[in-house]
């Protein structure tokens, strides 16, 4: 028997009304925010990734050769296909853009909970505005799509790429490839730091003719813990170092101050300098929030300003700003929540509220009942006719199985008299009613 391939699901009935109420939960809180769907195709140029994405990404693409021996690629994030698309579909649109998307990405990586290889997911990007304000207005849509979703003790944490790039360039390391590793001193120093290596930093140092001493004040910046509190010994650990631009820290403020005013408090708030995010293209602001039920694989959201349509011919467009949710994961963590406090209802909203009526005929023609079907479903109620003929304790058990609240049953002598057998299968409780969408809705 052909199973699916590792590392993707299937999804059921069951779980796709859930994935459903997620989906449209965050685009209802992105239009909201103003912005608008768009969608890009699952595979791409395999440049559109190479060319600014880190080795840890490059390394799990589905890459591929098509019949006319391109180089191609299913996608494995959905911030590069969006700026491939404003560039040739949208240079002339007003600006800024505020574009939202939804779909499935693929990377080869370990397959395990949390994380899948074709996974789904949610974002937004802010094109054509820079700046703290246009920081705030995307962390903003990140705090309410997490506080609509209904999702509990999560963290969000916020640091400045900028920052931490003019502090390493004044330790002394570099920003030029390394041939050993495949990446700058600089990019390999943020990662460490990002993961708290301190002995992989000392190392990167000395590996550099760097004394490992040197990296100090890295690792006191990144002891800092709090919310904007943290800026002012942040800015003292700075001024110490040699050409770090505190320019950056005032509108890492300023952004912070007017989140503030545009979103509720999150559950935690760290300012955190050394967050670094994993693709390179990242070059102010950036952010993660990460949710405790999830463990190591904790994070599910993450983004920043970066710079990318200058790949596009587009400089005038950078820096933009906007980020990623990890759908699955914010899935995973929400019914983890359900669990443990008992709840049925994992996403807000995922529970159908209108009603759910199945019409069966014991023994009765069905074409009399098709009008009624339709009147009942004009008026926004679920109906499911009853297509073959069962006995009557066949009908009740395949009432019980599509999960219907109400069944209407109509015998023979039901249609001449123009009534029916009304079941409530919450209450039990059973009353006849006429074979017109009015007196079956009011009797539910």
């Amino acid at each position: 028997m052909v199973q699916r391939p590792r590392g993707t699901r299937d999804f059921t009935p069951a779980a796709m009304k859930r994935r459903l109420a997620l989906e449209h939960l965050l685009e209802d809180v992105a239009q909201r925010h103003g912005f608008s769907r768009v969608q890009t195709p699952v595979f791409e140029s395999l440049e559109l990734f190479t060319a600014k994405s880190g080795p840890g990404v490059i390394n799990q693409l589905y890459a591929f050769q098509d019949k006319g021996e391109r180089d191609l690629t299913l996608r494995p994030e959905l911030t590069a296909p969006v700026m491939r698309m404003v560039a040739e579909e949208m240079r002339m649109d007003t600006k800024p853009l505020r574009l939202s998307y939804y779909g499935q990405c693929y990377r080869y990586e370990e397959f395990k909970t949390g994380r899948y290889r074709e996974f789904f997911q949610y974002g937004v990007e802010l094109i054509g505005a820079s700046g703290p304000l246009a920081e705030a207005e995307v962390l903003a849509l990140a705090v309410n799509m997490l506080h609509a979703s209904g999702l509990e003790g999560w963290e969000i944490r916020i640091g400045h790429v900028g920052v931490l790039k003019d502090a390493l360039t004044g330790l002394g390391l570099s920003n030029e490839v390394d041939a050993t590793t495949g990446e700058p001193p600089i990019a390999s120093a943020m990662r460490l730091l990002d993961k708290g290596d301190d002995a992989g930093l000392a190392e990167l140092f000395t590996t550099h003719g760097l004394d490992a001493a040197n990296a100090e004040p890295l690792r006191a910046l990144a002891s800092l813990e709090g919310g904007m509190e943290t800026l002012g010994p942040a800015r003292e650990l700075l001024s110490s170092m040699d050409g770090v631009a505190l320019d950056a820290l005032d509108e890492l403020e300023t952004t912070l101050t007017a989140l503030a005013a545009l979103a509720p408090a999150p559950p935690s708030l760290a300012v955190d300098l050394t967050v670094a995010r994993g693709l390179d293209y990242y070059t102010g602001m950036v952010f993660e929030v990460k949710v405790e039920e999830l463990g190591g694989e904790g994070q599910v959201l993450g983004g920043g300003s970066y710079k990318l349509l200058h790949l596009f011919g587009l400089p005038d467009l950078d820096p933009c700003c906007g980020f990623g949710l990890g759908f699955d994961r914010v899935l995973l963590a929400l019914e983890a929540q359900a669990e443990a406090a008992g709840r049925e209802e994992a996403v807000p909203g995922e529970v159908d509220a209108r009603p759910h009526i199945a019409i069966a005929p014991n023994k009765a023609d069905h074409m009399p009942l098709l009008p009624l079907v339709a009147s009942l479903r004009e008026t926004g109620a679920r109906v499911e006719l009853l297509l073959s003929r069962k006995n009557y304790g066949r009908i009740i058990k395949w009432t019980e199985g599509i999960g219907a609240s109400h069944l209407l049953v109509v015998k023979p002598e039901d249609l001449e008299a123009g009534t029916g057998r009304l079941i409530n299968f919450k209450t039990g409780d059973r009353s006849d009613v006429e074979l017109n969408a009015a007196s079956v809705l009011d009797a539910l």
